[in-house]
């Protein structure tokens, strides 16, 4: 089972964000198909990775990760214009072949969950049942590929990235600095149990020889 992939509009498409601020029945994807080969294989890797299906949001993974050319994966998907902002009820979540379900569904099944067992039974019905396939509701009319976004359109604004790297910046500064004191008493008790050197003094008799000499 994968989670954060489906299809719009029989596109495959990796969902980043299930929902958008204040727009519940929006989300972000990006398409895979049509990511260009450096930014695909960083993010498909990411997907398959232990981080990307333990993330609730993809976006969060992609953000602690770096493509091929050493910018931010989810920065590199904004600045080419592949992110895009689709309803919830056109996308269908494919976490396996042979099972789906709506998103704008199973968002409301998410967010009902904590509320009550009701929504986890119904969870554990879709899941172990029905193979989470959701209703048999018709999917609106295709409204036909979203635009690219423009810096315009509120979505993943350059102020809100470089916000987030601001954060990760804070954190990775804040990790460097836990660990140069660790690496500092490591190495005051390393010197603590080093040998010390010791002088040996000259014998009194060898001092005497040499008087003797001069």
């Amino acid at each position: 089972m994968i989670k954060h992939v489906g299809k719009h509009n029989n596109r495959k498409v990796v969902i980043l964000y299930r929902t958008v601020p204040n727009e519940s029945h929006m989300a972000l994807v990006a398409y895979s198909d049509s990511l260009p080969r450096i930014i695909h294989d960083s993010v498909m890797s990411t997907l398959e990775s232990e981080v990307g299906q333990q993330a609730k949001e993809f976006a969060d993974a992609l953000f602690r990760q770096t493509i091929g050319d050493g910018r931010n994966a989810l920065n590199a998907l904004h600045q080419e214009g592949m992110i895009k902002k689709v309803p919830t009820n056109q996308i269908i979540v494919t976490p396996t072949a042979s099972s789906s379900v709506r998103l704008d569904e199973l968002n409301d099944i998410l967010a009902k969950m904590a509320g009550g067992e009701e929504a986890v039974r119904r969870m554990a019905e879709l899941d172990n049942e029905r193979g989470l396939k959701g209703s048999n509701k018709p999917l609106p009319k295709d409204v036909g590929e979203p635009t690219m976004p423009t810096s315009t359109d509120g979505i993943l604004t350059d102020a809100q990235i470089a916000q987030g790297m601001k954060d990760q910046a804070a954190k990775m500064k804040a990790d460097a600095a836990a660990l140069l004191a660790e690496a500092k008493r490591l190495e005051s008790e390393a010197a603590d149990m080093a040998p010390k050197k010791t002088t040996t003094k000259k014998s009194d008799a060898s001092k005497k020889t040499k008087a003797q000499v001069v």
